[in-house]
C-alpha cells in the first residue's frame, strides 16, 4: 500500500480515503491488515472502488489518500516515485511469512476426480517453478497475453517481488489459520479457524507434489 507523506503507518488511515481496484482480493487483504491493528474496516476507512481512472492516477490527482499497487503495476509506481510504502505484504512481517494465494476447488470435484485435481495442481506448480527458473520467458508471455504492458516491469516483478520460489517451504494450514484469525478479528467471518481447516481443506495433493517435485 502506498500513501501520502503524512501517512506513516496503517493506523494513520483512520478517516482517510483508500482507493482499490476492482479486485476483491486486494480489498479483503487491506481490510484484514486494518483490522489487525485495531481499526474498524467498515467505519474507520472510506473505501473507493470501481475507479474509472484507476487508483494510481486518482492518488496523483489528490483525490484519494492511499492505494494498493500489485506487480507489475507496482514497478510503475516505483519508477514514477509515487507516494511511499505504508505496508508491503512482500517484505513486511507477518504478511510476508505466509502464502499469498491458495488454490480452491469444489469438494465434490476433488473427491470424484482426484487424478484430475492433482494434475491441475501439478501444472500450476510447474508454472510457478518456471517463473523462478525462466523469468525472462515468463515475462514475455505476460506481455504477449496482455497481463502486463511492459516487459521490463514484468521481469522485475518476477525477479524481485513475486515469491514463486517458496511454495515448497510455507505451511498452507498455518497460512489459513493466520488469515482466518485475522478475518475473524476484522469481523469479516464468524467461522472458527479450526473448523474451517477441519472441514474445508485437503493438503494431501500438495504434500504429494512437494515430495514428487523436489527442487
Amino acid at each position: 500500500m502506498f500513501g501520502r507523506n503524512d501517512i506513516r503507518a496503517m493506523a494513520d488511515l483512520k478517516g482517510r480515503t483508500v482507493g482499490i481496484a476492482a479486485s476483491f482480493e486486494d480489498e479483503l487483504l487491506l481490510k484484514i491488515m486494518a483490522g489487525s491493528i485495531g481499526l474498524d474496516p467498515a467505519e474507520d476507512i472510506r473505501w473507493v472502488s470501481n475507479l474509472s481512472g484507476g487508483p494510481m492516477e486518482l492518488f496523483v490527482e489528490g483525490k484519494i489518500d492511499a492505494f494498493v499497487a500489485v506487480a507489475p503495476a507496482l514497478q510503475e509506481v516505483r519508477a514514477r516515485d509515487i507516494g511511499h510504502v505504508i505496508v508491503s505484504s512482500i517484505k513486511d512481517r507477518p504478511w510476508s511469512q505466509y502464502y499469498c494465494c491458495l488454490l480452491a476447488t469444489r469438494a465434490e470435484f476433488a473427491r470424484a476426480y482426484p487424478v484430475a485435481t492433482k494434475r491441475v495442481l501439478r501444472a500450476i506448480l510447474k508454472a510457478a517453478d518456471l517463473c523462478t527458473s525462466e523469468p525472462e520467458r515468463m515475462a514475455q508471455m505476460m506481455v504477449d497475453n496482455g497481463y502486463a504492458t511492459r516487459y521490463d516491469y514484468a521481469l522485475q516483478a518476477l525477479r524481485e517481488d513475486i515469491r514463486y520460489d517458496v511454495w515448497r517451504e510455507y505451511d498452507p494450514e498455518d497460512t489459513l489459520r493466520f488469515y482466518a484469525l485475522r478475518m475473524h478479528e476484522a469481523g469479516l467471518i464468524k467461522s472458527d479457524p479450526q473448523k474451517l481447516i477441519a472441514e474445508h481443506t485437503d493438503w494431501r495433493f500438495l504434500n504429494e507434489l512437494k515430495r514428487e517435485m523436489k527442487a
